[in-house]
């Protein structure tokens, strides 16, 4: 079934299994946009306990979070066309940048880091992304 909102068609995207939002907002997409998909703020919560991981492996859950919500709206990686990276200690920069470069290559998205004072759960690292059909390939 194809829904159409505006200009925007929309599809139903497949269920995810994802704990409750941490706050008040959207949780990961019932509708998928064709064009643009935005996916809120992904910490390094587990799917299967609603927790922070731990072992310092938060910034890869993040991109395994991010991985499914673009698989359920059909995207990947390479269709991310703007990132926006929130770090509770920039000394966090080049670690996460580590982990980053291995999901994103060129050309690269646009990209924002920025310095939070703190994030939900008690997270280090949260990133959101806006995806686009053809994306930044």
């Amino acid at each position: 079934m194809t829904l159409k909102i505006g200009h925007i068609l929309c599809k139903p995207s497949s269920p995810i299994d994802w704990p409750s939002p941490s706050a008040p907002f959207r949780r990961p997409s019932a509708r998928t946009p064709r064009v643009t998909f935005f996916v809120s703020g992904q910490i390094g919560q587990s799917a299967d306990t609603g927790k922070l991981v731990e072992g310092g492996i938060e910034t890869e859950q993040v991109f395994a979070n991010l991985a499914a919500l673009l698989e359920a709206s059909d995207r990947s990686f390479p269709d991310v066309v703007r990132a926006t990276v929130y770090l509770t200690n920039m000394a966090d920069f080049a670690a996460v940048n580590s982990i980053y470069a291995t999901y994103f290559k060129a050309p690269y998205p646009a990209r924002t880091t920025i310095a939070v004072a703190a994030l939900p759960l008690g997270a280090s690292v949260e990133i959101d992304v806006i995806a686009a059909a053809g994306g930044a390939r």
